[in-house]
C-alpha cells in the first residue's frame, strides 16, 4: 500500500483529479474546526483511490473541480456520513449526493447498534488497531505534524476493505440493497434542513399557543439570519433552550429581559431591544402558525399490540433490528399523516417511501387508520394564546 501524499498545490491537485477520473470509487473522510464559527472551515480532505492516500489541504486549495467529481462517483464510502455530507454541501453549494455508502449505517443493519465508532468498527471487523489521539486537533493550523497526517490517513486507509467485508454480509443476508437506499435517503436528509420559516417546529411544542409559535418564529429567524450573515454558532446568539424561556416568560423591558439567566448579558445589550420588538410587534392573527400536535401518549390497546406484532414479524422475516426498522420519530409522523387525512404517500419521508413501504408502512398506515379517532383526539388542541 502506498504511503500517504499530501496535496497543497493545484498542480498537485491536478495529478489526483486525473486518478479520480480514471478510478470513480473513493474512500473519504474530513477534518475540519466548527469552534467559533456556524460553517466548518476545512482543514484536511482525506481520499483513498485505489490504494493511493491523498491528503488535501483544505486550506490552501481551490477544490472546485474535486467536488464535482465527488458527485460523479460510483460511490463514495464514508464512516458516519453526518457531518462530512455537511461540509461536501456547504463547500460544493450541491446537494444531495446519491452516491454514498455508510459503513456505519452497514453496521447497524447488520445489529451492531446505531452508533458503532470507526476505531471499534476496524477491530471486530478487521482486527485492526488504530490510535485516535488527534482527534481535538486544530486542522485548521499549519505545519501539521506526522502524527496529524498518519492519523489522517489512517481513517481512510482501511474502510473500502471494512465497506467489503459488511457488503458481503449483506448480501448474505439479502440486506444490501436496503442498506445502499437508506445511505441516500441519509444523504437527502443531511441535504434537506428544516427551512428557515418553520425552525419553530424543531423548538416549540404542543403546549405552546399560536401567538407563542409567532414569536417563536420571528426570533429563529432573526437567529438565523444573523448566524450566517456573521458567521457564529447560533449558540452565541441565543440557545434553544433561551428561545423557549423568551416566549413562555415574554418579558416586556430590557430589566424584564435581563432577568432570564439563559440569555448573555452581552447579547441583551447588543441585541435586546431587537429581541423585545421581535416578541411584541406581531403580523395579523390569521398569518400566525397552527399549534404543534402533541406527541401521541397511547394508541387503543388492541392497535399498539397489532402495531407490535407486525414491527416484530417485519423484524424477524427481514433479519433487521427492530431499532433499524422502524424510528420512534417515524412513528409520530405516521400519527400526523393519519390524522391529517392525506393519501400521498410522497409527503413521507424518504426512509418511509422506499423499501419500508410495501413491507411495513402501508400496513402500518391501516392499522393507525383503525385507531383515528383517537389520534384525532390526542394529537389535536387548538390553543391561540
Amino acid at each position: 500500500m502506498g504511503m500517504y501524499q499530501f496535496i497543497q498545490t493545484q498542480s498537485q491537485l491536478t495529478q489526483v483529479l486525473d486518478h479520480m477520473v480514471q478510478h470513480k470509487k473513493y474512500a473519504a473522510d474530513t477534518e475540519f474546526l466548527k469552534v467559533d464559527t456556524l460553517w466548518p472551515k476545512l482543514g484536511l480532505f482525506q481520499i483513498n483511490i485505489q490504494e493511493q492516500i491523498y491528503l488535501l489541504d483544505g486550506t490552501t486549495l481551490d477544490l472546485t473541480p474535486f467536488w464535482a467529481l465527488l458527485t460523479q462517483a460510483k460511490e463514495n464510502i464514508f464512516h458516519a456520513c453526518g457531518e462530512d455530507l455537511d461540509l461536501i454541501y456547504f463547500y460544493s453549494k450541491t446537494s444531495p449526493l446519491s452516491n454514498v455508502f455508510d459503513t456505519q449505517v452497514a453496521l447497524s443493519f447488520l445489529g451492531h447498534g446505531l452508533q458503532v465508532s470507526y476505531q471499534n468498527a476496524l477491530k471486530e471487523h478487521l482486527g485492526v488497531e488504530i490510535e485516535k489521539d488527534q482527534t481535538r486537533s486544530d486542522w485548521t493550523a499549519r505545519p501539521l505534524s506526522s502524527e496529524q497526517l498518519c492519523y489522517a490517513a489512517n481513517d481512510v486507509i482501511f474502510l473500502p476493505k471494512l465497506a467489503d467485508v459488511l457488503k458481503v454480509q449483506l448480501k448474505e443476508k439479502k440486506l444490501l440493497e436496503y442498506v445502499v437506499e437508506d445511505c441516500v435517503s441519509l444523504a437527502y436528509e443531511i441535504a434537506h434542513k428544516t427551512v428557515t420559516s418553520k425552525l419553530y417546529q424543531d423548538v416549540g411544542n404542543y403546549r405552546h399557543s399560536s401567538y407563542q409559535l409567532m414569536q417563536l418564529q420571528q426570533l429563529m429567524v432573526w437567529r438565523e439570519q444573523l448566524v450566517k450573515a456573521v458567521n457564529i454558532p447560533r449558540s452565541f446568539v441565543l440557545k434553544n433552550n433561551a428561545m423557549i424561556d423568551l416566549v413562555e416568560k415574554n418579558p416586556k423591558s430590557i430589566f424584564q429581559l435581563s432577568e432570564i439567566k439563559s440569555i448573555r448579558a452581552s447579547v441583551i445589550r447588543e441585541h435586546g431591544k431587537t429581541i423585545l420588538d421581535l416578541l411584541r410587534f406581531l403580523p395579523e392573527k390569521e398569518l400566525w402558525p397552527n399549534n404543534l400536535p402533541r406527541p401521541v401518549k397511547y394508541i387503543s390497546e388492541d392497535v399498539a399490540v397489532k402495531i407490535e406484532q407486525l414491527v416484530n414479524q417485519v423484524a424477524d422475516e427481514l433479519q433487521i433490528p427492530k431499532m433499524v426498522l422502524m424510528r420512534k420519530k417515524w412513528f409520530n409522523e405516521l400519527y400526523v399523516h393519519v390524522v391529517s387525512g392525506s393519501v400521498d404517500k410522497e409527503t413521507l419521508s424518504p426512509y418511509l417511501r422506499g423499501w419500508r413501504y410495501n413491507v411495513l408502512i402501508q400496513p402500518l398506515l391501516l392499522l393507525l387508520e383503525q385507531d383515528k379517532a383517537n389520534l384525532v383526539q390526542q394529537i389535536c388542541v387548538k390553543r391561540p394564546f
